[in-house]
């Protein structure tokens, strides 16, 4: 590729090149005429992802961790994405870990040049210590992020396993990398204002990531999210629900369960149905790797 110019998300979107003198309803039909095609785009990357799946669950399974690192909107993406995991699914706080270029401070504030400062990605990596057992998955929609290409290439020579996400057909740079997903968004709205269908497309890639690979570990059961953190108001109703849902149990006893099987409820679900105490049932998930559905079976 010969210029940033020439990549799919630097065109001027055909559908918009009046946006600033029509009316705010027909501005808003046409942003979502255009975010309707971002899923399609997802479509088509499927495989790609199903790879980096089987890549992030057999790390996990070795103890390995799934890092994310990007710049400005897809470093904000990555770091929402795993900062979701440890309450969703009672996940250890380093099994995602998101790193944005410029700090914690960026989340909130633009950090001009962040994005191409190479020597910070290794420093902010290296407190890690990267090994073999890791996924690093680098994260930009052009391809261009300096800072994202120095960490995929550290990364990989300390062992780990890369993947590349962009929303281009090609990166604006390319670097050696295990896997890449390319979805192609093609011209925004705005034009290169990529915060738009190309963060929406990196949020569902992450999604699809992190879930799948949850499911795989035995986070959920059916589609019941089993191994929740119950430790607000909300998280102990669903818990509640979940357990009366599994068990039948009614609300009260299934509240008592919860609590007894130490807000968990995988273990209260475990100890109802098995009629076993709490260390059996720890016992039990622990033989199959927290697996509900083969704890009961």
């Amino acid at each position: 590729m010969k210029s940033r110019g020439d990549l799919n998300t630097e065109q001027q979107n055909a559908q918009s090149l009046n946006i600033d003198s029509i009316s705010v309803g027909k501005v808003l039909q046409i942003i979502n005429q255009a975010d309707q095609t971002v899923a399609q785009a997802v479509k088509r990357a499927i495989p790609e992802i199903e790879n980096v799946v089987h890549l992030t669950t057999d790390s996990m399974r070795k103890g390995g961790r799934v890092f994310y690192i990007g710049a400005g909107t897809s470093g904000r993406l990555g770091v929402l994405d795993a900062s979701e995991i440890p309450p969703t699914y009672s996940a250890p706080d380093n099994w995602f870990i998101g790193i944005i270029a410029g700090g914690d401070k960026a989340l909130r504030n633009s950090i001009e040049g962040a994005e191409d400062k190479a020597e910070n990605a290794v420093k902010d990596l290296s407190p890690y210590r990267i090994n073999d057992k890791d996924v690093v998955i680098g994260i930009s929609c052009s391809g261009a992020a300096i800072y994202v290409m120095s960490a995929l290439d550290y990364a990989r020579e300390m062992g780990a396993k890369t993947v590349y996400l962009v929303t281009n057909p090609k990166p604006y740079i390319m670097t050696e990398v295990d896997l890449i997903i390319v979805v192609d968004t093609g011209p925004e709205i705005v034009t290169g204002s990529t915060r738009m269908k190309a963060g929406t497309a990196t949020k569902m890639v992450l999604n699809m990531i992190s879930t799948v690979t949850m499911i795989q570990l035995g986070k959920v059961y059916g589609n019941l999210m089993v191994d929740l953190m119950a430790i607000n108001e909300k998280l102990i109703d669903r818990g509640t629900r979940i357990i009366m849902q599994l068990t039948g149990l009614d609300r009260k006893d299934a509240f008592s369960r919860l609590k007894a099987g130490k807000m968990s409820v995988k273990k209260a679900v475990v100890m109802q149905e098995k009629g076993i105490p709490l260390s059996d049932a720890e016992k039990l998930l622990e033989k199959f790797e927290g697996s509900l559905r083969m704890a009961l079976e």
